[in-house]
């Protein structure tokens, strides 16, 4: 996966705010010039957080859209659409940060289903737990933010997903990994 320049993270997080504010506020999105890579299909999840707390997430786990249109489309839907948390409101804009996440494609985590967790490298790899008929996400980032080991990170995605804690020690249960590239607004 190619990746993207720090001029590139700058422009997605432009792309992802100009998105959020043109469905809120009306105002006109920015021309920006994108490089080609924006055209590539990819996973991309945008977070949004208000005074270092959780304020909406949102995204696309396979590449399955063109990174542009997935920004687009996923930064709105954390603004608009994350049943976890009323809309944002346009009053909110300016306290409102932004991170986007671009994610390689996910790939399952092979082995013993008890030794999974010797596979997961906490910072590096976000994790996708399915089983069920359920599934959850967490990104890389937030193993690291709460200091978890990777069996803790394991069962925090077991439970997101609606799942029992330690499923993942079963073989019905399908455990993926997948690493992203961080870009974050600064205040």
């Amino acid at each position: 996966m190619e990746l993207l320049t720090t001029d590139d993270g700058e422009l997605a997080l432009r792309l992802a705010r100009g998105a959020i504010e043109y469905t809120l506020t009306k105002k006109p999105k920015p021309f920006l010039a994108l490089s080609p890579v924006f055209k590539d299909k990819r996973g991309v999840f945008v977070t949004l957080t208000k005074k270092g707390e959780l304020r909406g997430c949102i995204g696309f786990p396979y590449p399955v859209m063109p990174l542009e249109d997935a920004i687009k489309d996923a930064a709105v839907a954390a603004a608009t659409g994350d049943p976890r948390f009323p809309p944002v409101h346009r009053d909110e804009l300016a306290s409102i940060r932004l991170e986007v996440t671009v994610l390689t494609v996910p790939v399952p985590v092979e082995g013993e289903p008890q030794k999974r967790f010797e596979k997961i490298e906490v910072g590096r790899h976000g994790l996708i737990v399915r089983g069920r008929g359920l599934s959850g996400l967490l990104l890389p980032q937030v193993a690291t933010e709460y200091g978890w080991d990777s069996e803790t990170f394991l069962d925090h995605t077991c439970n997101k997903a609606g799942l029992p804690v330690r499923c993942w020690t079963h073989g019905s249960t399908e455990i993926l990994t997948f690493e992203g590239q961080i870009f974050t607004e600064h205040a």
